[in-house]
């Protein structure tokens, strides 16, 4: 069996990931690991014989597909952390790193290690194989040709050593606080998440609300809300920002049960008559938008009320319902409910593309085109201070291009999003393939450097160093700056640069709050571990 898996690359592929499935649905004491579970099956396996490991390009290129597809659903969310708490997150994780480099400088001096096995043990215990691309390649252009294949040696076992603790720390790290604090996820999500949206008719009977125009009114009043159809008498019509209510209206608004009843309050009072209800006339359907030509654009400059006599009056994303405004940039896949006169219903199906089909279909001109821009960026020489010159590799340039054509949307006529379903899908797969390969890459060397006692320290140091950075990062996050577990989890997750983290962090909350910590963050960790990794290095060459 061991020969034909060997034989059979893509037959241990399936392998490792259909065990690790497997196992990762299995619940022991509220702790389930999902598809982080294949990593695991993938070193247990890999640990069987020397050469039962996949291709260095099938992780390769599943930690390209991740790292592109979470940069591009996350790309708006990054940069608008930088209006908010952006900077802080930035001193955190920099700040974390420091002391990881500086509690590796110290196991340095306290074991007697050699330059190689410190920055091996570094870059293990954070989980970072970009940084040690990095460190292998300085040393490539150091010493004779026997030095500089001892130095790569000791290197890789400093990583192969540690790395895998660096997993297991973590995932430890945030369970152990989870259950520690008594962190309830569910409630987490319900009180970050949008309320339940409802419609609601009011009865417009205080003149104060017949003083300003809708637009106005939303602008002066802190609402989130939409105003729908209008019945004066017998006429029904679709409520424009120009428009002005007067007493006796009936306005269709849609909502928050919150924001509906200060509207009520404001308007009037609530009525037992259900515009939403009434269909002779104005009729409403939610469409897909799945049309290029409409994602990427801002609701308002999509001019509906004038070209359509048409509103949208909510907006669904993934799991997610909430209100749209002006603002709001429609993606592909998003669900939009469109209210309009019934004639002009096939219209606006056409406008908005409403195909089911072509929201499972990827341009592959575009994601090649990005993921290409994102290779470059990567293998371009970056020189710092101090003669060191960095490359972000496979992970930090696809991901950094990522985030910058994420927020964008689109180029003109380019759309840069994929569909919220085939992002998942690719973001997924992309997963197992890198934790396959690099799980039975890694797993020979970690069982047999187990059984050598010189290496056990090695090991231990790189354990303390994984529990240290996470459970203070997690402390600080949570105690101090009261940053929501959810968020804060993915946060440690970019922090150690792991996907295997992210997946157990989304597996626990069952939300999409982990992945906008881990895209906050894993930029400037990359980076930081790439440069702090080298000079370590150079520090005790």
């Amino acid at each position: 069996m061991i020969q034909l898996l060997i034989d059979n690359p893509l037959l241990l592929l399936f392998v490792v990931a259909a065990i690790g499935y497997l196992l990762g649905r299995i619940n022991i004491g509220g702790l389930r690991l999902g598809v982080a579970a294949v990593l695991f099956v993938g070193i247990g396996i890999g640990g069987l014989h020397p050469d039962l490991k996949l291709p260095e390009i099938v992780s390769n290129l599943g930690l390209v597909l991740f790292v592109y597809t979470v940069g591009l659903s996350n790309g708006p969310v990054f940069f608008a952390s930088f209006r908010g708490k952006g900077l802080r997150d930035t001193l955190i994780v920099i700040g974390i790193l420091l002391l990881a480099m500086g509690m590796a400088a110290l196991a340095h001096s306290l074991l007697n290690l050699k330059a190689t096995q410190t920055a091996g043990l570094f870059v293990g215990s954070l989980n970072n194989t970009a940084a040690l691309a990095g460190v292998l390649e300085y040393i490539k252009g150091y010493g004779s040709p026997a030095a500089r294949d001892l130095m790569l040696n000791e290197t890789v076992i400093g990583f192969s050593i540690t790395f895998p603790m660096g997993v297991i720390g973590t995932i430890l790290s945030i369970n152990l606080v989870k259950r520690l604090w008594k962190v309830d996820y569910a409630h987490e999500a319900q009180g970050g998440a949008p309320a339940h949206v409802i419609n609601q008719t009011i009865r417009v009977t205080r003149l104060e609300a017949t003083q300003e125009t809708v637009h106005e009114l939303i602008h002066n009043h802190p609402w989130d809300v939409i105003f729908g159809r209008v019945k004066r008498g017998t006429s029904l019509f679709i409520v424009s920002g120009e428009n002005r209510l007067e007493i006796g209206d009936l306005v269709g608004v849609v909502g928050t049960p919150d924001d509906i009843e200060s509207v009520a309050q404001f308007l009037g009072e609530t009525s037992g008559e259900r515009l939403d209800l009434d269909r002779s006339e104005f009729d409403y359907r939610r469409m897909f938008v799945s049309s290029s030509k409409v994602a990427g654009h801002r609701l308002k400059e999509l001019n509906l009320p004038q070209k359509y006599n048409a509103v949208v009056t909510r907006l669904r994303r993934g799991d997610v319902e909430f209100i749209p405004h002006g603002e709001t940039v429609l993606e592909l896949g998003d669900r939009v409910r469109v209210v309009t006169r019934r004639e002009n219903m096939e219209a606006l199906s056409d406008f908005f593309g409403d195909s089911y089909r072509a929201l499972s279909e990827i341009d592959v001109l575009t994601f090649s085109f990005g993921l290409a821009l994102g290779l470059l960026l990567g293998i371009v020489p970056i020189p710092l201070p101090g003669g060191i010159v960095i490359k972000l590799g496979f992970a930090g340039g696809p991901l950094i291009v990522a985030l910058i054509l994420g927020a964008a949307g689109r180029t003109r006529g380019i759309v840069w999003n994929l569909p919220y379903s085939a992002n998942l899908v690719l973001r997924q797969f992309g997963l197992v393939l890198f934790l396959s390969s690099v799980g039975t890459r890694a797993g020979y060397a970690f069982f047999t450097t187990l059984t050598d006692s010189s290496t056990l320290p090695i090991f231990a140091a790189g354990a303390l160093i994984t529990f240290a950075i996470s459970l203070l990062t997690l402390w600080i996050g949570y105690r101090l700056l009261k940053i929501p577990l959810a968020l804060l989890i993915g946060m440690v997750a970019g922090l150690q640069t792991q996907p295997a983290v992210l997946s157990f962090a989304l597996e626990q909350t069952g939300n999409d709050l982990p992945n906008n910590g881990y895209a906050r963050v894993y930029p400037i960790a990359l980076i930081t571990k790439i440069v702090l990794a080298q000079i370590l290095l150079t520090l005790f060459l």
